[in-house]
C-alpha cells in the first residue's frame, strides 16, 4: 500500500514538473515571436528637431532665449567656442543640435524621454 502511494505521489510530482516546463517552453516562444515584429516608431512628430533650430534661428529673437536660455548670437558663439576645441559633429547628431539639446535639458529640466520626443 505505502508503495502505490509513493508510485502515484512521484508521478504527480513528474506530470507537474512536465506542466510547468510546458508553460516555461510555451511563454519563451510567445515572447520570442513577439519581439520579432517590427516595432512601431515612437518618435513620429513632423518636426524634426533640425527644424526646430531653423524655426528657434529664424524667428523671433525672444523664441531662441526662451526654449534654449541664450540669445542667437551667444548660441552661434558657443557652437564657434566648441568647434575651435575640437568638437564637432557624430555620425547622426550635429554639434549644433547637441548643444541645443543640452541647453534645452537645462533650461526645461525634462526627463531623457520627454527631451527625446522635442527633438525626435
Amino acid at each position: 500500500m505505502f508503495l502505490h502511494l509513493e508510485i502515484l505521489r512521484r508521478r504527480r510530482i513528474v506530470a507537474m514538473i512536465i506542466l510547468l516546463l510546458n508553460t516555461i517552453i510555451h511563454c519563451t516562444l510567445l515572447l520570442l515571436l513577439e519581439a520579432r515584429k517590427d516595432p512601431e516608431p515612437y518618435h513620429t512628430s513632423i518636426l524634426t528637431g533640425a527644424g526646430w533650430l531653423i524655426e528657434l534661428l529664424l524667428g523671433h529673437p525672444e523664441c531662441i532665449r526662451c526654449e534654449l536660455g541664450v540669445h542667437k548670437h551667444v548660441f552661434e558663439a558657443l557652437v564657434n567656442e566648441l568647434r575651435s576645441m575640437g568638437y564637432g559633429d557624430n555620425r547622426s547628431v550635429c554639434l549644433e543640435e547637441q548643444l541645443r539639446i543640452f541647453l534645452y535639458s537645462c533650461v526645461t529640466g525634462l526627463t531623457v524621454r520627454h527631451v527625446g520626443e522635442r527633438f525626435q
